[in-house]
Parts: C-alpha cells; sequence; structure tokens
C-alpha cells in the first residue's frame, strides 16, 4: 500500500485479493426456514373438545321434558336518553315465553317505565310487598339476604339484560325476597302489577297463555326444571308404588355443522419449478389450514347460533364480585357443574386471575397437561384462547365447561371419510386448472359445538382486566 505525505495525503485501499462473501453467496445454498405465521395459537379449545362423528352432517341433542323455559336475556332500544324493551323480548320472561301476539306485547312494553338509579340506592328491600317487574337496560345491581345468624349474604348480581321481581306479576301477596342495591348508576324499565293485570284484563289470548303456564308450573319437576319421575323410598310392606315414564322434550334442537372454506390458487410455474428444498404447494396448503382451524376456533366460540358465548344458559351466567376476578368469582362458576374439565379464558383475562389471586396472597397451582404445565385453579386447567373478545370498557369472559358424551357435556361435532380428506373432517380438492396456469384447490372443514346440558356450560362475564390505577 503506498502512502503520499503532505497535506492532501490519501490512503489507498489494499486492491483485493480473494473472492467477496456477497459474491460467493450466489453460488452457496442457503439454510431456509419454512414459512412462519403470526396468526397460529395454542387452539387449546380445538385440542380439548371430544370430537362426535356426525353422519348426515346433523346432530340433534335429546334432553328429559323441562318446563323451566324462557330465562333469556332481554334486550332494549335506545333513542338518546329514552330506552324502550323490544315487546318481542318480553318473551324472553318464563311466564310470557311462546306468547306471540305483538299487539298485547307492544301494549306491555308500553307500559314500562323508564327509571335513573345512582349507584347505592336500594331497588328492593327485603320483605317489603313487590308490586312490579324491574327490567335492567344498564347497570348493576346485586341482591342480598340475611343469613342464618343475621349477616348480609350476597345471593347475586343482576346487570345489563336481566331482571328481578317477575313473580310480582303473579303471585298472590308477593314480597320481595332480597334487597337490590344499586352498585353503579344505570336505567331500568319496570312494569307494574296493575299496568299487567289491566292488559291481560282486555286480552283473552293473554289469560289463557297464562293458564296454561300456571298449570305446567303445578306439574311436578325436579329443581333443575325438569318433569319428575316418581317414585317410593323408605317404605315397608306392601305400599302401593307410583308408576311413571320419562318424557322427552318434543321438539330437541339439532346442530347442522357449519363450514370454513377457501380456495387456494397456486401458480403451475411456481408448483413446478421452485420446490427445493420445500415443496411450495404443500407450505402454502399447511398455512391455509392453520388459518381455517384459527377462524373454526374463533366461530365454536363467538358464532351467534352455536357458539359457546351465545349458547350459554342464562342461569349459568353470573357475574362478578367486584370486578377483577377473584377466587371466589371462580370458585362460583366452579360449583354450578359436576366434572368441570377446563377453564378457557383470553391471555390478558389469565394475566388479570393471576393478580387477582395475588391480591389474595394466592398462586394458581399448575397442571400437566399433555407434557405442558398449566395453570390451574382446584385443579381445572386455565387454558388461554384469544378469541374471546375483549370489549372496548375492557371487560371479557372466562369459560368453565364439562366436556364428553358419557359426561353429558360439551362436545365438537365433524364427519370423517370426505372425498379428498386431508385432515379430520376437513378436504382438499383439486378445483381444475385456469388459462393462466393458475391451479385451484378447495379447502373445506366442516364443524360446530353442542352444548348437551345446560350446566355443561358456564360463564364468568364482566370480568375487568385492566389494571386498576390506585
Amino acid at each position: 500500500m503506498t502512502v503520499e505525505t503532505g497535506p492532501e495525503a490519501q490512503v489507498v485501499p489494499p486492491r483485493q485479493s480473494s473472492l467477496s462473501t456477497s459474491a460467493a453467496r450466489k453460488l452457496a445454498h442457503t439454510a431456509k426456514s419454512a414459512p412462519m405465521m403470526q396468526e397460529i395459537t395454542s387452539r387449546w379449545l380445538l385440542r380439548m373438545l371430544p370430537w362426535v362423528e356426525t353422519q348426515g352432517g346433523t346432530y340433534r341433542v335429546n334432553r328429559r321434558l323441562s318446563y323451566t323455559v324462557g330465562d333469556g336475556s332481554i334486550e332494549f332500544v335506545q333513542d338518546g336518553s329514552d330506552v324502550r324493551v323490544i315487546p318481542r323480548e318480553l318473551g324472553e320472561l318464563a311466564l310470557l315465553r311462546g306468547f306471540d301476539d305483538d299487539e298485547v306485547l307492544t301494549a306491555l312494553a308500553d307500559r314500562c317505565v323508564q327509571r335513573e338509579f345512582r349507584a347505592g340506592e336500594v331497588l328492593a328491600e327485603r320483605g317489603a310487598p313487590a308490586q312490579q317487574i324491574h327490567l335492567v337496560a344498564h347497570g348493576r345491581i346485586s341482591r342480598t339476604s340475611l343469613g342464618k345468624y343475621g349477616d348480609v349474604s350476597v345471593v347475586g348480581v343482576v346487570a345489563d339484560g336481566g331482571r328481578f321481581g317477575e313473580s310480582a306479576l303473579t303471585d298472590t301477596d308477593p314480597t320481595w325476597d332480597c334487597t337490590a342495591t344499586a352498585e353503579t348508576s344505570g336505567t331500568l324499565l319496570t312494569l307494574s302489577r296493575a299496568d299487567f293485570d289491566s292488559v291481560r284484563d282486555t286480552s283473552p289470548a293473554l289469560r289463557e297463555h297464562l293458564a296454561r303456564f300456571a298449570e305446567r308450573a303445578d306439574r311436578p319437576q325436579t329443581r333443575h326444571g325438569e318433569a319428575e319421575i316418581a317414585m317410593s323410598a323408605g317404605h315397608t310392606g306392601e305400599a302401593l308404588l307410583p308408576g311413571s315414564f320419562v318424557d322427552y322434550e318434543l321438539h330437541p334442537r339439532e346442530y347442522e355443522l357449519s363450514a370454513a372454506q377457501t380456495i387456494l390458487r397456486v401458480h403451475s410455474r411456481v408448483a413446478d419449478l421452485y420446490n427445493g428444498p420445500m415443496n411450495q404447494t404443500e407450505e402454502q396448503l399447511r398455512l391455509t389450514i392453520e388459518a381455517l382451524r384459527e377462524r373454526q376456533e374463533h366461530e365454536m366460540v363467538n358464532n351467534r347460533e352455536f357458539g359457546l358465548l351465545h349458547n350459554a344458559s342464562f342461569k349459568q351466567r353470573i357475574q362478578t364480585h367486584s370486578g377483577p376476578p377473584t377466587p371466589d368469582d371462580l370458585d362460583d362458576l366452579l360449583c354450578r357443574r359436576r366434572g368441570t374439565k377446563l377453564f378457557l379464558a383470553h391471555p390478558l383475562t389469565i394475566a388479570a386471575i393471576g393478580r387477582g389471586f395475588n391480591a389474595y396472597g394466592l398462586y394458581p397451582d399448575h397442571v400437566d397437561l399433555g407434557g405442558q404445565q398449566v395453570p390451574a385453579w382446584r385443579g381445572v386447567p386455565i387454558l388461554p384462547c384469544n378469541k374471546i373478545p375483549i370489549s372496548k370498557e375492557g371487560t371479557s369472559s372466562i369459560l368453565a365447561m364439562r366436556t364428553g358424551e358419557d359426561s353429558q357435556g360439551v362436545v365438537g361435532l365433524r364427519q370423517t371419510g370426505l372425498p379428498d380428506e386431508h385432515e379430520p373432517g376437513l378436504s382438499v380438492r383439486f378445483m381444475g386448472m385456469s388459462e393462466q396456469s393458475i391451479i385451484s384447490y378447495l379447502v373445506t372443514t366442516y364443524y360446530s359445538v353442542a352444548v348437551l346440558l345446560p350446566d355443561a356450560l358456564g360463564v364468568l362475564e364482566n370480568v375487568e382486566i385492566f389494571r386498576r390505577r390506585d
């Protein structure tokens, strides 16, 4: 290397004496990874559900005849500050279930009086006469009662879409069995006994419907509302034994398999020339199937017809005690069914569960699930599912379920043996080649999910998952 001296001295770089690495790479093989996909999750729901073969694409759930109907959530419409109950939604009340006279329902809805309440206000006093039903449009109300030893205990929480005081419309001299206190401000609609009676007196159809309701209510039934099987126990001698039979629902629910489909397109030149070291068609298909499985799990949680969030019985929906999830909340959810197999929650909700437990000085246990350690409570694993939505207010839900046909729980539905089946319940069918040399494949998966008994699935609603400011 020549070095010049003086004010204009420059350093002359050495001449290249070997092949550069950038040029050498043109002739070298490179180590490659398979195509990565950020959308892929653990999909615990699909992994944990027992799958039932569904021939004919339909699964019928037969149950014992049940008299407990019409216990759903009531919806409202809002026009500025005015709130009205949707007349048809009054059919969610047990005594109006199946009543479809729109004129009468509209008359009842028009008699509902709007009332605003504030946090801490007592809306009903235990033991006082009950002369109206309250429909909660918005807000949170706790129901408390006195225990055996005079202590105040929380019986339950009523939130958006709930109601209390339904017996006030039909019972003789009804009284409030609990004290209802507003935990937040909100809005409710009140239908008085007098207004209900005035509509009933002018409607023969409503009077006939209420008579049939009273007849059903007088029939012997179990605490679950199922038709009772008469029997005798503890007798001696030649006692006359009752005769009975097990009655079934006349219109059992049927679940039809849903489909998730897409068309995968691959250029023939790509499929022919660029298959080393990885098969392009196989990689395209692998990622497409992953996306379909993600969508399948999303639908099984959120679909309005068969999704778990929308098919949980309203008697199996409970509210948190204070907002953030606590061990008491999980215990309330756990005690509502036998043999709970798993909890399912959004990952952010699981983090909130950990904070709630730490506040009590507790830490969730861990159980082994297929060689993987997962958090658990009372031996029931708490599994993540990012398909459970989070509201704008920062609340989400926690699902608890019993699974399997033998346990009369929640089951996944699918049909195997499909033409060109690639995986159980998923087919990949060749659709031909276009004039642009594009090869097309129809990728289809058929699925659904069924809740065999109402107590197989429970939901803890309005779980606050964000940190509260101190």
